[in-house]
């Protein structure tokens, strides 16, 4: 399992290397199988009923404290909740076995753009790492109002705390792919440039 996250950090890394994409011969058969994660993610739409397993969750925790923060200041925080009760306020009708993880960071979620910025690299690392172990998962912003004014307590955050983002992970139907579940995205030739 080290492996798999030390796998998918370090295509995180390639990712931002100039010249990736533009020729996969470059890459290696390793690469090109653990780039398939990054390159065919996309956000679960459903979700089936099944336990995350401890190792599972072990994996997807380590993922987001590797991930990379300006200065190493790692300003995050994760809170995995699995209470049916506070999983309903934030996102309703959780398909059971489902789990939610929160990342927060100190002040009020919306000051500090490095912080964030950070704690936007560990979503993405714990969202990636779910789905290269074959889970389903989907970053969310919009419950963050309700989490920060309402939860907080419930949900146990250090002192001066608040939510950025959250990564819902679960169980995925069978049958459901990247090709028949995946919206659609914009063409590469309308979104880079080149100089």
């Amino acid at each position: 399992m080290k492996k798999q996250v030390f796998g998918i950090i370090t295509l995180l890394l390639l990712a931002c290397m100039p010249g990736f994409g533009r020729g996969s011969s470059q890459l290696g058969a390793q690469e090109l199988a653990g780039a398939e994660t990054i390159i065919n993610h996309y956000a679960a739409g459903n979700f089936a009923a099944g336990e995350i397993t401890k190792a599972e969750l072990d994996t997807i925790l380590a993922a987001g404290v590797r991930s990379p923060s300006a200065r190493n200041r790692q300003p995050w925080h994760f809170t995995v909740v699995r209470n049916r009760t506070l999983l309903n306020q934030i996102v309703p009708n959780m398909s059971e076995g489902n789990i939610l993880i929160i990342i927060s960071a100190s002040g009020d979620g919306k000051t500090n753009g490095a912080e964030i910025l950070d704690c936007a690299l560990a979503t993405q690392s714990i969202y990636l790492a779910a789905q290269a172990l074959g889970l389903g998962s989907r970053i969310y912003t919009g419950p963050m109002d309700t989490i920060n004014t309402r939860l907080k307590g419930d949900l146990g955050f250090p002192g001066g705390y608040s939510a950025v983002a959250l990564v819902r992970i679960g169980r995925l139907p069978p049958g459901v792919d990247a090709i028949s579940s995946a919206s659609s995205r914009k063409a590469p030739d309308r979104v880079v440039t080149y100089k």
